[in-house]
């Protein structure tokens, strides 16, 4: 056996594993798309587009998408800039700093039905703990989850809170990569804290920015456990993330092309959004050699 395919054996395993759980179902996926299927027939008509135009008819996908932008693009930069003050202040090395940085963390590796259940209770318009702290100061009770107009920005908060203990961790490996020279060539030209933060480490942390930025809108634009379990897309559809109609649509309605369209669908508009940022913050992204 020629030499030269020795390290294509090692990683034959891994290439295969990679193909089969994503490369065809995702070559399946785009098939179905253009098929009309119901999961109870063996029979998988050619429908051509039918199954995007439908959808790009229907109002309850245009909502979706409205829904998920306003989720994506209202909770990530909140997350990433929590995230950035607060590896700021924990970057140090101490025993106390790391009993908090694992708090935060842990909220993170927690199970996701787990926490909606719990906030579920947290935010019950009778018995929650937001209507009882409320109502120490005289506040009457919200209807957390019932309003159109809270209920999206419920969600926000309990992803943020979830996912922000990793931007932190992360945030910590990149603030600790920056040589400790260059805040200390800002303190002797009698750079302020602020002026210091905004001019060297945002700027030196924009490798981390970048890369948390891209996985959080993909995250955030795949959030599917929170809305199953505490809203199901209500009210009114004011919860009715992208991944929570293409479930509806596939195995409640059982209508597999059309559910197959609205991810193919996810998965152009999640590619451009990967565009976008690279046009506008590559520029700005400069990594030390």
């Amino acid at each position: 056996m020629p030499r030269k395919l020795t390290p294509y054996l090692f990683v034959l395993p891994l290439i295969s594993f990679i193909a089969v759980f994503t490369y065809i179902p995702i070559a399946t996926s785009i098939d179905l798309s253009f098929r009309q299927w119901d999961f109870m027939t063996a029979d998988k008509p050619f429908v051509g587009f039918e199954n995007y135009r439908i959808l790009f008819n229907s109002r309850e996908f245009w909502n979706s998408v409205r829904v998920t932008m306003i989720f994506a693009f209202v909770s990530v930069p909140i997350r990433l800039a929590l995230a950035l003050l607060i590896a700021s202040a924990l970057t140090r090395e101490t025993f106390s700093r790391r009993i908090l940085r694992g708090a935060l963390f842990l909220p993170s590796v927690t199970s996701t039905v787990s926490i909606a259940v719990v906030f579920s209770w947290v935010f019950s318009t009778d018995f929650g703990m937001a209507n009882g702290v409320l109502e120490m100061f005289g506040v009457e009770k919200i209807r957390w989850m019932q309003r159109p107009d809270l209920a999206l920005g419920v969600l926000i908060f309990i992803n943020t809170w979830k996912q922000l203990g990793y931007d932190i961790v992360i945030y910590i490996a990149g603030l600790q990569a920056i040589p400790q020279e260059l805040y200390d060539a800002a303190a002797v030209d009698g750079g302020k804290r602020r002026h210091v933060f905004r001019r060297v480490t945002i700027p030196l942390v924009m490798p981390t920015t970048y890369f948390l930025l891209v996985i959080s809108v993909i995250e955030a634009f795949q959030v599917f456990t929170l809305v199953s379990v505490m809203t199901e897309g209500g009210p009114a559809g004011a919860t009715d993330l992208l991944v929570n109609l293409l479930y509806r649509i596939g195995f409640t309605f059982f209508d597999i092309g059309q559910g197959s369209a609205l991810a193919v669908l996810l998965f152009i508009l999640l590619i451009a959004l990967a565009v976008i940022k690279s046009r506008v913050l590559g520029r700005k992204v400069h990594y030390e050699a």
